[in-house]
């Protein structure tokens, strides 16, 4: 991501809403009562495969400001609802754009968004029609040891190794 991950967006949002934190299960259990049609949030148009989810964040801030306390509040699924609509069609779009453009015959969709049952829904349905997509068991959502995991089993099964000397490098490439 160019700025907050998901998973922050998700947190601070539902911080916005009044919800408790870890923000990301609270709207996922809020929206499954609420339209995810009732609002159309923006989505990010960022170039390549980055993500940017500030702006959206931005957007739901002055959302709610606009429209007061008691809106929001007799709102407050749908708002959730379609908040995470949102999110979940950048991060399908651009898998899916992923997808294509490597031939990717499998996805891991790993992290702590993983676990959000809308995200599942739609990546299940719509990615899985174009490849096999795999999720962690939801204990292993909660920390990015999955993801990491993916990542070094992808690399390995390539043949490609890295030394035992290897630093931290924030910046290095998954695959």
């Amino acid at each position: 991501t160019l700025d907050d991950a998901a998973g922050e967006a998700f947190d601070k949002v539902a911080k916005m809403l009044g919800l408790p934190y870890p923000g990301g299960p609270e709207i996922d259990r809020l929206a499954k009562e609420g339209d995810p049609d009732f609002h159309r949030f923006p989505r990010s148009r960022v170039g390549g495969f980055d993500f940017s989810f500030s702006g959206i964040k931005t957007s739901v801030l002055y959302y709610l400001r606009d429209h007061g306390e008691d809106f929001a509040m007799e709102h407050l699924a749908d708002i959730a609802a379609s908040f995470q609509e949102a999110v979940v069609d950048m991060l399908l779009s651009k898998t899916i754009k992923a997808v294509r453009k490597l031939r990717a015959e499998k996805v891991a969709v790993v992290g702590g968004v993983s676990l959000n049952s809308r995200l599942r829904e739609k990546f299940s349905g719509t990615l899985g029609k174009m490849t096999r997509v795999y999720f962690p068991e939801p204990q292993y959502c909660g920390d990015n040891a999955a993801m990491i995991g993916a990542a070094a089993l992808m690399r390995f099964e390539r043949g490609q190794k890295s030394p035992l000397t290897l630093s931290a490098d924030p910046d290095l490439r998954l695959l």
